[in-house]
């Protein structure tokens, strides 16, 4: 998988773990909770655990069908997080009383008519050490992430989404050609994994588009992209890095209803002003398609075939917002804070200051 970063500066060195003690994360909800209702709302910490561990561990100490316990969205084990649970009202005493294990601490309690369902967050706040950054890489760091938040980045699915080989999405791609009905969480995990395979992949090929337009001539670019000179004039003319075509489907950001650009200039002008943003196919059964030039664009990534799955639209460009930092200079540590919409990637964010996979090396075959 190619991924093609978007920004201009050398790569930046420094030294990443995805560990319980250097990678935190906490959720933010989608809306205040009432504090009244049949459901109790759980806001916990935990550490060296996943999800799905977590819903097994409040199952087993409440008796309950893990069907019956809501999240909002799926957090690392690797990592010490912090989201927001809910159980039935009644079981209160139970989940106090018998969830004893060190990995987990209930923050806060609340009660809401409505169980929390998946997605139901605005985004996540996130807090990462990094080590063996050197006085120079940490003025390079702070001044290209500032950049990053004023202009934005590309919105790639991370390396967590695609297996330990990396090759998930391939098993996924057999299963959704295959024509059956999805089996379980697994097969709809690889699946889903195809589907962000090729999100990825048409991603790359736009920002490619966006650079070669960014950094030749109008005729050079004309040439290499084999586009008409009037067309590349046009993009040209457009002031944001990532170049907009007629057909892209804008939605209002960071969620809202969406429309098929006809008219460059209020579209620019939306997405430069972070209104808007474009967003890519999600291939499956019932998916929004994008429009004339934009939909040609888009045909190589995607597949009939994959009908398995809803489909859907997932936002291209995202704004990274609330940065900030904290260095200490004796132990060439740096701490940077930032936070980014639902269903982005921390680590699609440091890999585009470092400009390579931060994938763990142990992992990779």
């Amino acid at each position: 998988m190619n991924k093609t970063y978007a920004y201009n500066h050398n790569p930046i060195k420094f030294n990443f773990e995805q560990t319980i003690e250097r990678f935190f994360v906490e959720e933010i909800p989608l809306f205040a909770f009432a504090d009244k209702g049949s459901n109790l709302i759980l806001k916990i910490k935990k550490s060296d655990m996943s999800t799905f561990k977590l819903i097994t561990v409040i199952a087993k100490a409440t008796q309950l069908e893990q069907r019956d316990i809501g999240y909002a969205g799926l957090k690392d084990k690797n990592a010490t997080t912090i989201q927001y649970i809910s159980i039935p009202k009644q079981y209160e005493r139970d989940v106090v009383k018998n969830l004893t294990t060190e990995k987990i601490e209930i923050l806060e309690k609340f009660y809401s008519k409505f169980p929390i369902k998946v997605g139901q967050l605005k985004g996540n706040n996130f807090s990462i050490i990094l080590n063996h950054v050197t006085k120079e890489a940490r003025e390079a760091i702070e001044q290209v992430a500032q950049k990053m938040v004023e202009k934005g980045i590309p919105n790639y699915y991370g390396y967590q989404r695609f297996g330990e080989d990396s090759k998930s999405y391939l098993q996924g791609k057999e299963i959704a050609h295959s024509g059956k009905k999805l089996k379980g969480a697994k097969e709809k995990l690889l699946v889903s994994a195809y589907q962000s395979y090729l999100f990825n992949e048409w991603l790359s090929e736009r920002i490619k588009i966006s650079k070669t337009i960014h950094k030749n001539s109008v005729e050079d670019a004309s040439k290499i992209l084999d586009y008409p000179l009037e067309l590349v004039k046009v993009l040209a003319h457009q002031k944001q890095f990532f170049k907009l075509f007629i057909g892209d489907d804008m939605q209002s950001y960071p969620y809202g209803k969406s429309y098929p650009i006809q008219d460059f200039e209020r579209a620019c002008q939306e997405f430069t002003a972070q209104k808007y943003s474009p967003t890519g196919l999600l291939v499956g059964s019932k998916v929004k398609r994008a429009l004339g030039d934009a939909k040609h664009l888009e045909l190589p990534y995607d597949d009939n075939e994959l009908y398995a799955l809803k489909g859907d639209r997932r936002y291209a460009w995202i704004f990274p917002k609330e940065l900030s930092f904290s260095y200490n200079e004796a132990e060439k540590q740096l701490t940077i804070n930032f936070y980014l919409p639902k269903g982005a990637y921390a680590t699609t964010f440091l890999e585009e200051i470092c400009k390579s996979s931060l994938k763990p090396k142990s992992t990779r075959r």
